[in-house]
């Protein structure tokens, strides 16, 4: 068992764990500084001087399994800090990046997207680019096709989201595909940097936004209409499931052709949702809408991506087949080349044929 998945949401037999380890996935959904292991975390700690929350890979387990359950998406990203804080060095960065895509690797994923938001490096003496650059050389080193999101935050002024889709144009040749607003999102909705976001839509940098998971559904459309193609979570749009004028909203969602990045554990561990049996992924699925499932942040949800297909399988009664649909779903809307993405879905249709 990986150790992130200590705290996984499931309790399936080993036999079938293994089996849906081995089942290929595409990743799109998971933030670098939310997914360190253990091991590394502690060691980067100690090389900076900085004190560890636990003496040892046990005891620093045993914190972030307590915490997970932070209740809302604010307490959630407190976690934050002591991750960035651990990796800001540019040789520190780049590890981080190798390590989580030879981890998507051994979760059988055929390809992944990750992402950061540069800027926040900035505070512990990391220039943007640098840190952009380490990351880049981390993920190069792995034989995993892989891609790098940035992400501004949404709650800093619209200037530095601006800064950050600017530096992803600068680096798209070197492996960024990507531009994204994350954390907090209540009270920061996506128009606040429309600035921005249409500088990414007019240069056709794709974009993919978090919204509708501490908002309202509505701010799933209000990111479609900045531009983005792909939605971080989505989750409230279980209120539209069960109204007609509801139902409308989730057809015009269907009509624009947008990929949701659902990751059931975490949203749980935000307050997004109450419990993973009650996450609207299974009814959303059964509605038409294209989606996929992901970690977002493996370290503070105590998950791994073999982790959350057990729990679609045990929680919502998903089968192997919807899995492999939903990462063909997922390799069809990633950011990669053309060419990644036509051997991703080669091998996801071949998997489906065995099944």
């Amino acid at each position: 068992m990986n150790e992130h998945e200590n705290g996984s949401g499931h309790s399936l037999p080993g036999r079938e764990v293994e089996s849906l380890r081995r089942l290929p996935k595409v990743l799109l959904h998971e933030h670098l500084d939310g997914g360190l292991s253990h091991r590394t975390l502690l060691r980067l700690l100690h090389a900076r001087g900085i004190p560890a929350p636990a003496p040892d890979e046990e005891g620093l387990a045993r914190c972030f399994a307590d915490r997970a359950h932070a209740g809302s998406l604010v307490e959630y990203l407190k976690g934050f800090g002591l991750t960035v804080a651990a990796m800001a060095e540019p040789e520190a960065m780049t590890e981080v990046a190798f390590e989580a895509a030879e981890e998507a690797r051994r979760q059988g994923c055929l390809l992944a997207e990750f992402r950061m938001a540069p800027l926040l490096l900035e505070s512990d003496g990391v220039a943007a680019e640098a840190a952009i650059e380490a990351l880049l050389a981390g993920l190069a080193r792995s034989e995993l096709p892989s891609g790098l999101i940035l992400c501004a935050m949404r709650h800093e002024p619209p200037l530095r989201s601006e800064r950050v889709v600017r530096l992803a144009l600068r680096y798209r040749s070197q492996g960024v595909v990507g531009f994204d607003l994350a954390g907090a999102e209540f009270g920061h909705p996506p128009a606040d940097h429309a600035g921005a976001l249409a500088i990414a839509r007019e240069a056709g940098l794709p974009i993919t936004l978090h919204a509708g998971e501490a908002d309202v559904a509505e701010r799933v459309l209000e990111a479609a209409t900045l531009g983005a193609t792909r939605i971080g979570h989505g989750v409230r749009m279980a209120d539209w499931l069960p109204t007609a004028e509801g139902r409308e909203r989730l057809a015009e969602v269907r009509e624009r052709g947008l990929h949701f990045e659902m990751c059931p554990t975490s949203n749980v561990h935000t307050g997004a949702v109450p419990s993973l049996a009650e996450h609207p992924i299974g009814a959303l699925w059964r509605a038409g809408i294209s989606l996929s499932y992901h970690t977002d942040n493996p370290l503070m949800s105590c998950t791994t991506m073999t982790g959350e297909a057990a729990v679609l399988v045990e929680q919502q009664g998903l089968g192997h087949a919807d899995l492999l649909a939903m990462a063909r779903e997922a390799a069809k809307h990633s950011f990669l080349p053309g060419a990644v993405r036509a051997q991703a879905l080669a091998r996801l249709g071949n998997e489906a044929a065995a099944h």
